[in-house]
């Protein structure tokens, strides 16, 4: 007997984490701009922290958010460039027990026609399922941030918690 399909739900709960060596809560322009995006579409941001571009400061939250069930999404803004100190992707990657590559390609695809031509190959935006949660790794520019949300994370969402959650 096969399991039937979760329902898919009309909200997420959602942590947000900004990697930023400078940024506070008063100029955190990019994660507020997730959390906006997110409350605007009816899902609840549960969990909002701001940490310093170091591995273990990121793996303390990532760890905290990976075990709760309440939390159906993370979110990530800052360190995924090429400088020395954007060590979010490297820090992220080997927890995915599922990446979604064309989440990249196509933020840096996006990136490059619509914005910023041939710099979109700096970035490393990634996405990837740890377990049934969905991990977006996005720039710490405000301007991509929106640029990653509006155009590729919103529409996909849902969907994307969907297939993570169903059970055949």
């Amino acid at each position: 007997m096969q399991k039937k399909s979760p329902e898919t739900p009309r909200k997420l709960n959602v942590c947000v984490l900004t990697v930023s060596d400078t940024r506070t809560e008063a100029d955190d322009n990019s994660g507020r701009l997730i959390r906006e995006r997110l409350e605007e579409a009816g899902h609840e941001v549960v969990a909002r922290i701001i940490c310093p571009d170091d591995k273990n400061a990121i793996l303390k939250a990532i760890e905290s958010w990976i075990g709760k069930k309440e939390a159906n999404a993370i979110f990530i803004t800052g360190g995924t460039g090429i400088s020395y100190r954007d060590v979010t992707i490297e820090t992220i990657r080997p927890f995915f027990t599922k990446e979604l590559t064309g989440f990249g390609e196509l933020f840096r695809y996006i990136s490059y026609a619509e914005d910023i031509g041939s710099k979109a190959l700096l970035s490393r935006a990634a996405a990837g399922a740890i377990g049934e949660k969905v991990v977006f790794a996005l720039p710490g520019s405000v301007k991509a941030v929106a640029l990653a949300m509006d155009r590729l994370v919103m529409p996909e969402l849902l969907h994307i918690h969907y297939e993570l959650t169903k059970h055949l």
